[in-house]
């Protein structure tokens, strides 16, 4: 089957639709990848091992470093897929143009409605990334590579990912870490990124998660579809798990996102690392890659019956609470529509200019009571608009930004930061589990519209 992104690449505003489009499209992007994934050989592999008597992992350095095995310790039994170089546990981005095309190279057509996407292992026409640096000291590992443009034949990403691993019980915790040095100097508008790809092998096809809005009070659990055309959900303890028929399995956790997609693909049962039945897990977050950005992010990985992940992640998972969204040093996981800011490195807030007659400052998704948290509280000046701001929220039971679940910002327009406080509580709309918010602007046709946002909070009553 091979690679299937189209849906991370293109990102969602307000749900996990893709602009890829039709199922016909999906098929035509199956079908290409399936010849691809067949033409990939493995030969050579060099991979760095992890071991402390639970679980033992390994990294491929012959693909960047990426996670290509795991196991229990004295297991030979290694539930992450290789089929083909999209594929393993590996760092992927995206961003524009679309198509990309530099210099001339044309990409794969199945693949060009990617744009740019540089992936750690390899790219579709069977070319490794290379390996910079790796260290081993036997309790973690460091790997540093130059990571190929997944679309294009043989065209490395003007950029170098990184990635630290140690072991923690049955648990893998992964740094990752994308530098990016592209000569496109455009701010391209922010796209799903998984962080990072995850792909099982046959077995385990089970797709479990929590999707429930009473998180971390051992709610009853839910199993996704276990179909290929990767569906998407709200993951409100941040984590899913691919299991077999037994209930073990791995689970991939990820601190702070809620937005995850996933599925299976192909026929349940005992294929292994190198054939095509596949699961796929990626936790996602909307961001803008800059040319110049340095992105991190952290991952654990967990191998264990259901049971064993969900409580590994209760043991460590701080517990949800109302965002406090400080623009001081980044976007907090912010996107723009119609908008772009002031690029990377972000000094003391969002310093956002519109690009079209209106614009949309779009939030991560999140979590949180609506009853406890009736406080807007912002730090920001507006300048330039037509009319005044407008709050739109979303809720778990109403999941799409509506006119209906919004609410004007009084603000003063003058281009000074002012603190604004809005109270939400006399609005019946807002109720409920809340699950993200988003800021609307219309532009004054005959100035030059712009904001400095420095802070947004949702605070207690």
């Amino acid at each position: 089957m091979g690679r299937h992104r189209a849906a991370v690449a293109t990102g969602w505003p307000d749900t996990f639709s893709s602009k890829a489009g039709s199922l016909r499209t999906m098929v035509i992007l199956y079908l290409a990848a399936l010849c691809l994934a067949q033409s990939t050989k493995f030969q050579g592999d060099h991979l760095g091992f992890l071991d402390n008597g639970t679980i033992r992992v390994g990294v491929n350095l012959n693909l960047g470093g990426a996670i290509t095995y795991l196991s229990k310790s004295g297991s030979d039994v290694n539930v992450v897929n290789s089929a083909d170089w999209g594929r393993q546990i590996q760092m992927s981005h995206y961003s524009g143009p679309v198509p990309f095309a530099p210099s001339g190279n044309k990409p794969a057509k199945a693949w060009e409605g990617l744009g740019w996407n540089p992936i750690q292992s390899g790219d579709a026409f069977g070319n490794r990334s290379k390996v910079l640096a790796y260290r081993n000291d036997g309790k973690s590992i460091y790997v540093k590579c130059t990571p190929m443009q997944w679309p294009l034949n043989n065209v490395p990403g003007e950029c170098t990912f990184e990635c630290w691993l140690r072991l923690d019980g049955q648990a893998v915790q992964v740094r990752s870490r994308l530098v990016n040095a592209r000569s496109d100097h455009t701010q391209f508008e922010g796209r799903g990124q998984e962080l990072p790809a995850v792909y099982t092998n046959g077995p385990w096809y089970r797709l479990m998660t929590y999707t429930g809005d009473k998180p971390f009070t051992n709610d009853v659990l839910s199993q996704r579809p276990s179909v290929f055309m990767w569906t998407g959900w709200q993951a409100t303890e941040n984590w899913a798990a691919l299991l077999d028929d037994s209930g073990f399995g791995l689970g991939v956790w990820h601190p702070g996102v809620y937005s995850f997609i996933g599925g299976f693909f192909g026929q349940a049962g005992a294929d292994g690392p190198h054939d095509s039945a596949t699961g796929y897990i990626a936790p996602v977050f909307n961001e803008v890659i800059d040319w110049n950005i340095v992105y991190d992010y952290k991952y654990t990985l967990i191998l264990g019956k259901l049971d064993e992940i969900r409580s590994y992640v209760y043991r460590h998972a701080k517990r949800p609470s109302p965002p406090d969204y400080n623009f001081a040093r980044d976007r907090q996981h912010w996107i723009y529509h119609g908008a772009v800011d002031q690029g990377w490195p972000i000094h003391r807030g969002l310093r956002v200019s519109l690009t079209a007659p209106t614009a949309q400052l779009v939030g991560p998704d999140g979590l949180w009571l609506a009853a406890d948290t009736t406080k807007l509280v912002t730090e920001a000046a507006f300048s330039g608009l037509k009319s005044q701001p407008i709050l739109y929220w979303k809720r778990a039971d109403d999941p799409a930004f509506t006119e209906s679940k919004s609410q004007r910002i009084t603000a003063v327009t003058d281009g000074k930061v002012h603190r604004l406080e809005i109270d939400l509580s006399q609005n019946p709309e807002y109720r409920g589990t809340i699950t993200g918010i988003r800021i609307g602007l219309v532009k004054d046709s005959e100035l030059l519209a712009s904001c400095d946002i420095r802070r947004i909070s949702i605070r207690k009553n």
